[in-house]
């Protein structure tokens, strides 16, 4: 009899344990992010940016973000950030660091989180900036070649001339050279 009410003790305590155990990322949640949709001012390319995005959990069961992927390897996380908890009611900031020196331009960035919303797979967290160049000039192909050759000497343009003043050639100039040669 003694043995009984010790098994039965143990069931009920093991039944009680399990129940506990409910897997929490099947309870959905509510997040807010306040601000998001953001536009920066322009920043000169090679600046560094810190974003930080404050999230809310809203909703009656913990937030638990399970991954986080970004839409450029110009964002970079702290380590152990791509996933966390967020108990109900609470707020945690999200901080990345931009490096616009991968960018020249408007551009625009999403950050995608994953995570056991109410009403969606993801969330995403939006924000554009203007990149400026350093110099606020950036040169093209040709003007990076050129220099490439005068710092090498200038030997080729001293034999083929300089490439501003070649003239130009008509489809007749080939048909005659192919004519001439037979």
């Amino acid at each position: 009899m003694k043995y009984s009410y010790i098994n039965y003790f143990f069931i009920i305590g093991v039944t009680f344990m399990l129940a506990s155990c409910v897997d929490l990322s099947k309870r959905k949640t509510v997040m807010e992010v306040e601000d998001n949709e953001r536009h920066y001012y322009p920043i000169l390319a090679g600046q560094q940016k810190d974003l930080s995005f404050k999230l809310k959990n809203i909703g009656q069961n913990p937030l638990m973000i399970t991954d986080i992927i970004t839409s450029c390897g110009c964002l970079k996380m702290d380590e152990g950030t791509a996933a966390f908890t967020v108990p109900p009611g609470k707020e945690r900031l999200l901080t990345l660091s931009y490096n616009s020196a991968k960018n020249i331009g408007y551009v625009k960035h999403y950050i995608t989180l994953y995570g056991n919303f109410e009403d969606a797979l993801y969330k995403e967290l939006i924000f554009d900036i203007n990149v400026v160049p350093n110099a606020m000039y950036t040169k093209d192909y040709e003007e990076l070649y050129s220099d490439e050759i005068k710092s090498q000497g200038g030997f080729k343009e001293l034999i083929d001339g300089d490439a501003s003043n070649k003239g130009y050639y008509m489809n007749e100039d080939f048909d005659k050279s192919i004519h001439n040669n037979k």
